[in-house]
């Protein structure tokens, strides 16, 4: 079922009958939030309680993904980083799947409690107040992400737990998570050239780099400003959607990524390192690895502009992206 090729009206309809499996009204305000990878929708009751409602595509995660992924989150919660949490049905199951009328398939479908606040900012537009607000919050962004680490560090996962892999091959190998860069429409063959050399280096440094323990584990994986939440105590951590095992500096360079080549970079950077640091050793040996991390992080964001060509926010960053990229290949390769 491809959510942006269906009806509004059916898209509701599954909710609705969704929001039955946890017996709320029938009469719920629906209102869409946000139309990415999932579908997800503010419900609210005529007494005002409120939640949000995701409706996952089919086929992008299993059950026992999407489950080990509120499983994490609920662990989360409870190790006092603030994000949203699951809210489970009278039965007391996390997820349901509701039928797809007349095709065959069944939509996902969680209820996560609601977070009152707006986000810091969007991968499209990535302005702040200014360089002391930047640094600010990204240093709250550096803590949340060392603590996230450290329970991800200590964490005895559940049987079953599965979540992907953003290591070399989920990134960059044939079957990428999110496609191949070279996919990506409208390459010239220089760039090609240009990104398969970048390639053989970020190979080469991270496979040196290795996933021993101490810089390898479950991450959150899109810690973008589109995910963190500025609420009424500070800020909450969303979307856990694209959680999975990865290197902890991932997290550094999800974050960071939409600041590159913005006035905003040099003080999130700082924020991100302070606030990380303050909770967990960050050792400075590492961040040489960056720029290598950066331009997998472009690299894979092409990839992704070509699985969802169709969306909106695709066509809008394929450009900025791409510029972006070839200049990141260029200095890692000492061409700049």
């Amino acid at each position: 079922m491809d959510f942006l090729h269906t009806e509004p009206e059916q898209l509701i309809a599954i909710a609705r009958r969704a929001l039955a499996h946890w017996q709320w009204p029938a009469d719920c305000r629906i209102e869409l939030l946000k139309l990415r990878e999932n579908a997800v929708y503010g419900v609210t009751t005529g007494d005002g309680r409120r939640a949000a409602l995701r409706l996952h595509r089919p086929s992008y995660h299993s059950d026992a993904a999407l489950r080990s992924e509120l499983q994490w989150m609920a662990a989360l919660g409870a190790h006092g980083v603030p994000t949203t949490r699951a809210i489970a049905t009278p039965g007391g199951d996390w997820l349901v799947n509701v039928p797809v009328p007349g095709e065959g398939e069944q939509v996902p479908v969680d209820l996560l409690e609601w977070v009152d606040g707006q986000p810091i900012g969007s991968a499209e537009n990535c302005s702040f107040e200014g360089e002391e607000a930047i640094e600010s919050m990204y240093a709250e962004i550096g803590r949340l992400a060392a603590a996230m680490h450290e329970h991800s560090a200590g964490w005895p996962r559940p049987a079953g737990f599965m979540r992907q892999s953003w290591n070399l091959e989920g990134c960059l190998g044939p079957q990428a998570l999110w496609g191949h860069y070279s996919a990506l429409e409208g390459l010239s063959a220089a760039e090609l050239q240009l990104f398969e050399r970048a390639v053989g280096v970020v190979r080469e440094r991270l496979g040196a780099f290795g996933e021993a323990s101490d810089r390898y584990g479950l991450v959150h994986g899109d810690l973008v400003p589109d995910n963190v939440m500025q609420g009424p105590g500070g800020l909450v951590v969303l979307d856990f959607d694209d959680c999975g095992f990865g290197w902890y500096l991932w997290e550094f360079t999800t974050a960071l990524f939409w600041h590159i080549g913005q006035g905003s970079f040099g003080a999130a950077w700082r924020g991100y390192l302070r606030g990380y640091r303050s909770l967990r050793e960050l050792p400075e040996a590492q961040l040489e690895l960056m720029p290598a991390m950066f331009m997998m992080r472009a690299l894979v964001y092409m990839g992704w502009m070509h699985t969802r060509r169709e969306t909106e926010t695709a066509a809008q960053l394929r450009d900025p992206v791409l510029q972006t990229s070839v200049e990141l290949a260029k200095a890692l390769l000492g061409e700049a």
